[in-house]
């Protein structure tokens, strides 16, 4: 298929498929040319006919515990973890639960192979950057995408169907090594990214059927990976309830309760001196009871063996293997369930009771995804194969993500387009100018093909090309006078600087937020040598302080491209040359290197703390000076935002159990004790480009609640991004709901409603009053 993203019927951005291409019949090959054969009930298997669990005209429920009764204690111990032995008698094949596909089919997971008919899968830019994009159709159209390619490699014997993606933890702190694989700082952000994705990569096959399975990870408040001595091993994250339940939760209910995904990974770490893999509160009480999974629950890899062997938290390893199961756990990745559970089940720590109930969730997903439904080649998705994957329009698709992603930060006197008739020769300087791995950054696979940041140039100008560094340690300054000498040459210069995974990557937080070695005395000698004008552009997961760039007018122009994927050198210079009109905007606060002395990753607060100079986390609650704002990014255009339509006042229907009195103490109302499904509201907003180039606006609507009490923090309530050709104007209208983005949380960890003037905000300075108000005698009004 091949798409297109552009301006919907309603204006929204949003990707539509445009044609379809006649999909040819694929047979089933793996690598070696042979077909796959059946996981279960194989149609050619004579014994298989007989079991109620192959009948697909049989509820799911019912085929799932005719399986388990047939198994053994012994048999049932070896399907707990993420090799699963295979079922001879009953004709299963063994499964490899582990895949990865964070942005794109990766080779992370032992679940996945490339070579042969699959030499690689198309690699999207990394989360953060298709964050920046805040287009949720994009979102889910790139999982389409990553589904179809895993699918595919499925079919040909290449890979699994469950795959341990998306990682949806709040980039909580700027340091932590694998900010790059979220959505970023914000859970409203967080949260509808995790939904949309999760959407995509599952699919909308007919009724409980899976295209593959997600799994949203890591659960909960995990955000360090090792940071001064202190790793996530052995990190017990203090929590709050008021901040589980605002901030670091939040995501994790969207993927369940909006994406329904059939999956959640639960994290190294404690909370509150509990492992979470381990705490029946959050894992069976929160996400299956309160939230209703509907599928399983998995341990990241040797968090059971963590929790014994690095915590402590049992006495002995039966103790720990049972905690988990009766704690909610299903899976293991790892082999310590195999090991340890028979044990535990014979000294009466845990029954086999337990031990069903956790392979009734997994076996009901691999049943959904069809895996017990025989011949792969007749079942939904079958005629997926080789030639589905790394396809014209899949690239394109990973370009136009790049471009999406791509944050102007800095634009001084209009710099920005360079032109190919004035610019006829550009010098490209830089560790990360001529990269190709770095831009996929982690949890990656291997790319259909690479476009680097010189090629991309390239393809416009004459490039003069010097690295300046070795590498992005940057180390040393032998090759500064080179690179200076090539900016004297050019009409223009562009310094792609930043970072890679050997600065920040799981299990390597950063211990500052500056760029690393001699980068930033490069940047200031070529600028100061540059014949034309300079632009910095840098690549990185995490925000980096270059406040010297900032407000050097020597470096005219600043541009952040997060790790843009296998096209990102082509986006990076449509960028530079025109092409393409930028329109992402960050995801995360970029903080001064000051920041980090007053915030210890280990202090799990979000909000501040004066009295103990402790600043705060994020654009909600941190109130200092940064480097670029959370929402922050430009474009080549101007637009003008106008609110055309809203309510003034919104009435709250109040149960009638609810005490009038207790309602006036609190001026607030809880959530149960409203109809939540019948509150909502409208904005309705004009977008006007005011510019003579074609682009994208993405307006951001926050919230702030009433004075007082509860928080003066606005946060993100709402978002739309809209394509406005040059001289036209656009409507759009973002609706919200009122106990889902008005809400406040307060220190108990109960939502609210407050009573009272409510600020709304849209974008940096439009504002709109909205009072809510009790009413106790009926529905809703506006």
């Amino acid at each position: 298929m091949y798409y297109i993203v552009m301006a919907d019927s309603n204006n929204s951005f949003k990707p539509r498929v445009l044609s379809v291409l006649a999909i040819l019949c694929l047979s089933f090959y793996t690598n070696l040319g042979e077909a796959r054969r059946p996981f279960a009930c194989d149609p050619s298997n004579k014994l298989t006919k007989s079991f109620k669990f192959c009948r697909t005209s049989v509820p799911i429920s019912e085929r799932v515990t005719d399986l388990i009764g047939r198994l053994t204690l012994q048999e049932k111990i070896l399907l707990l973890v993420n090799n699963a032995t295979a079922l001879p008698r009953l004709g299963i094949e063994s499964y490899e639960w582990w895949s990865e596909a964070l942005h794109g089919v990766s080779n992370v997971g032992p679940g996945t192979k490339f070579g042969g008919d699959f030499p690689g899968a198309t690699s999207f830019p990394q989360v953060i950057t298709t964050a920046a994009s805040f287009n949720d159709s994009l979102w889910e159209l790139i999982g389409q995408v990553v589904s179809d390619e895993a699918r595919a490699m499925y079919n040909g014997g290449a890979a699994g169907l469950t795959y341990w993606s998306p990682n949806v933890n709040i980039l909580r702190d700027p340091r932590w090594g694998r900010g790059q694989e979220t959505p970023g700082e914000d859970p409203v952000l967080a949260s509808k990214y995790a939904a949309s994705y999760v959407r995509g990569l599952q699919g909308n096959a007919a009724g409980n059927k899976l295209k593959v399975a997600a799994c949203c990870k890591h659960y909960t408040a995990y955000d360090l990976d090792n940071w001064n001595g202190v790793d996530r091993f052995h990190f017990n994250a203090k929590v709050g309830k008021q901040d589980l339940e605002e901030t670091y939760n939040v995501p994790f209910k969207g993927c369940v309760l909006e994406g329904k995904v059939a999956s959640v990974m639960c994290s190294y770490n404690q909370v509150n001196g509990k492992p979470t893999c381990a705490d029946p509160d959050i894992l069976k009480n929160t996400i299956r009871g309160e939230w209703g999974l509907n599928g399983y629950i998995v341990s990241d890899c040797d968090s059971v063996s963590v929790l014994y062997d690095n915590q402590h938290y049992t006495r002995t390893p039966e103790e720990a293997a049972a905690d988990s199961i009766k704690a909610g756990l299903d899976l293991d990745c790892g082999q310590f369930l195999a090991v340890h559970t028979e044990e535990a089940v014979k000294r009466g720590l845990v029954t086999e009771s337990n031990v069903n109930n956790a392979l009734a969730n997994t076996i009901a997903v691999q049943m959904r995804l069809g895996m017990f439904d025989g011949e792969p080649s007749t079942q939904p998705f079958g005629n997926l194969g080789y030639k589905d994957v790394c396809t014209p329009a899949h690239q394109q698709l990973a370009l136009e993500a790049a471009h999406q992603g791509i944050v102007l930060l800095k634009n001084h006197g209009g710099i920005l387009p360079l032109s190919n008739t004035r610019h006829k020769t550009v010098a490209v300087i830089g560790p990360n100018s001529d990269v190709n791995v770095t831009m996929i950054g982690n949890y990656a696979g291997i790319a259909c093909g690479y476009t680097t940041p010189l090629q991309g140039i390239g393809r416009y100008s004459r490039t003069i090309h010097q690295q300046g560094c070795a590498d992005v340690a940057c180390n040393d300054n032998e090759q500064f006078e080179a690179a200076e000498a090539a900016a004297k040459q050019a009409d223009a210069t562009v310094l792609v600087m930043g970072l890679d995974q050997s600065i920040e990557a799981e299990s390597r937080d950063r211990t500052g937020l500056l760029l690393p070695g001699y980068q930033q005395e490069l940047v200031f000698r070529v600028a100061r040598a540059s014949r034309g004008p300079t632009v910095l552009v840098l690549m990185s997961g995490g925000p980096v302080d270059v406040s010297f760039a900032k407000k050097d007018p020597r470096i005219g122009a600043i541009l952040w491209v997060g790790y843009p994927g296998q096209a990102g050198g082509a986006a990076i210079a449509d960028v530079l040359f025109g092409t393409t009109n930028p329109g992402g905007k960050l995801p995360m606060t970029w903080y001064p290197e000051s920041y980090l002395a007053k915030a210890p990753m280990t202090n799990m607060n979000m909000r501040a703390d004066p009295a103990r100079g402790y600043p705060g986390r994020t654009y909600r609650f941190y109130r200092g000076p940064v480097v670029f704002p959370f929402g922050h990014g430009l474009t080549f255009t101007t637009f003008d935002v106008k609110l055309v339509e809203a309510p003034a006042r919104v009435s709250l229907p109040v149960s009638s159990a609810v005490n009038s009195t207790v309602l006036s103490t609190a001026n607030a109302l809880k959530l149960d004790h409203t109809n939540c499904n019948s509150l909502s509201l409208g904005l309705h907003i004009t977008v006007k480009n005011n510019g003579t180039m074609d682009g994208v606006h993405t307006v951001l609507v926050y919230s702030t609640p009433p004075a007082g009490k509860w928080s003066a923090a606005k946060k993100l309530v709402g978002f739309k991004k809209v394509h406005v050709p040059a001289g036209t104007e656009q409507r759009i209208m973002v609706g919200l709901q009122v106990c889902q983005h008005v809400s406040v949380v307060d220190q108990f960890g109960v939502r609210r409603i407050p009573l009272g003037q409510h600020q709304l905000q849209i974008g940096e300075d439009l504002n709109h009053s909205v009072s809510f108000h009790a009413d106790l005698r009926g529905p809703i009004k506006s």
